[in-house]
């Protein structure tokens, strides 16, 4: 006889911090999964979702990749324990992965930003992209086509309800 399944209400990907700005500021070219190397006091923040990751970027020194400028609020119970706000954090990657993105970035004048701080099974991790900065130009071209795209919906909404 198998087992019933249990059934959870929470979701498996609980998703703490949204760097929303990154896809308007700057163009997508790779994301990839890594790893956070926390605190306690910084876990237990990052469950009250209680994060910041607006102005972080990574930063690659020869002893890894490191978060850096993300700010992760202090837990009011932690006391004399407690993290500092804007530390930087190293992040888990392979090394084929470090070498990649490390080479892309000081290479061709990339940058590695944060798109997301996310739970997954009870693990933090962070979502990284390879980014390439937008002109004013690419920005305003993007609104363009969103707006378009907008108009051309409500349109077709309007004519399916007739």
């Amino acid at each position: 006889m198998a087992k019933p399944e249990k059934k959870t209400d929470k979701p498996k990907e609980l998703i703490v911090a949204q760097n929303r700005a990154a896809s308007y500021n700057y163009h997508l070219l790779e994301r990839l999964e890594a790893g956070l190397v926390l605190h306690g006091t910084e876990v237990k923040a990052l469950r009250e979702g209680k994060a910041n990751i607006r102005d972080a970027y990574v930063d690659f020194k020869p002893n890894g990749a490191w978060l850096v400028n993300a700010h992760i609020a202090q837990y009011m119970p932690g006391g004399p324990w407690n993290h500092e706000p804007l530390g930087s954090r190293k992040l888990l990657l392979h090394k084929n992965e470090l070498h990649k993105f490390g080479t892309k970035t000081q290479s061709k004048g990339l940058t590695v930003i944060p798109i997301k701080i996310y739970f997954r099974d009870g693990i933090a991790k962070c979502e990284i992209a390879l980014a390439q900065g937008k002109k004013t130009w690419d920005r305003r071209q993007d609104e363009r086509t969103k707006e378009a795209r907008r108009e051309a919906d409500q349109a077709m909404y309007r004519n399916r309800r007739r």
